[in-house]
C-alpha cells in the first residue's frame, strides 16, 4: 500500500511538471553586443489554431548593462497576410537601480510574455527583433530567446 501511494505521488508530481513547451530558441549576441544590424529571427510552425498560446521572450543581459530599459521592434510575419512592426519596452531596472527580472551572479534575465494568445493561421510565423535604441549598438546584452508553449487553463 505505501508502494503504491508512493507511486501516484510520484506519478502526480512528474505530470504536474510538464512543460507544455513545443518551440524555444535562444540567440546569442557576439561579444555581448547587440548592433541594430543584427536582428535575430525566430520561425515557429504552429499547426494547432484552436488553443491558446503563450509566448515568453526572454533577454539577458549582464549587471553592467548601463540603461533602465530596453527598447525592441518585433516583426510578425504569419502564414498569410502582411508583417506588423510594433515596439515594446522591456524595463530592467527600478527607479531605485535595483534590477527587474530575474538575477543570478552577474546576468540578469528580463521577460516580455505574451499570454493566452491565439493564432489565426495555420503554419509558419516569422518573428525578428530589432533592438530600438538611440544608440547604433547596446553593450552587455548576453542573448535573447523566444519560447511558445500551450497556455495552461
Amino acid at each position: 500500500m505505501r508502494i503504491a501511494s508512493l507511486c501516484l505521488c510520484l506519478g502526480f508530481f512528474l505530470f504536474s511538471c510538464k512543460d507544455d513547451s513545443f518551440y524555444t530558441k535562444s540567440f546569442s549576441f557576439s561579444h555581448q553586443v547587440w548592433k541594430q544590424e543584427v536582428k535575430p529571427v525566430f520561425k515557429v510552425t504552429i499547426q494547432d489554431t484552436s488553443v491558446l498560446y503563450d509566448f515568453v521572450v526572454t533577454v539577458r543581459t549582464t549587471t553592467d548593462y548601463a540603461y533602465n530599459n530596453l527598447w525592441m521592434f518585433l516583426n510578425t510575419k504569419p502564414p498569410h497576410g502582411q508583417e506588423v512592426r510594433e515596439p515594446y519596452e522591456i524595463k530592467t531596472t527600478y527607479p531605485d537601480g535595483n534590477w527587474i527580472g530575474k538575477k543570478t551572479g552577474t546576468v540578469v534575465e528580463h521577460q516580455l510574455v505574451f499570454k493566452r494568445r491565439k493564432v489565426p493561421y495555420k503554419g509558419l510565423y516569422t518573428f525578428t527583433f530589432e533592438q530600438a535604441i538611440t544608440q547604433k549598438k547596446v553593450d552587455e546584452v548576453l542573448d535573447i530567446s523566444m519560447e511558445v508553449k500551450r497556455a495552461i487553463d
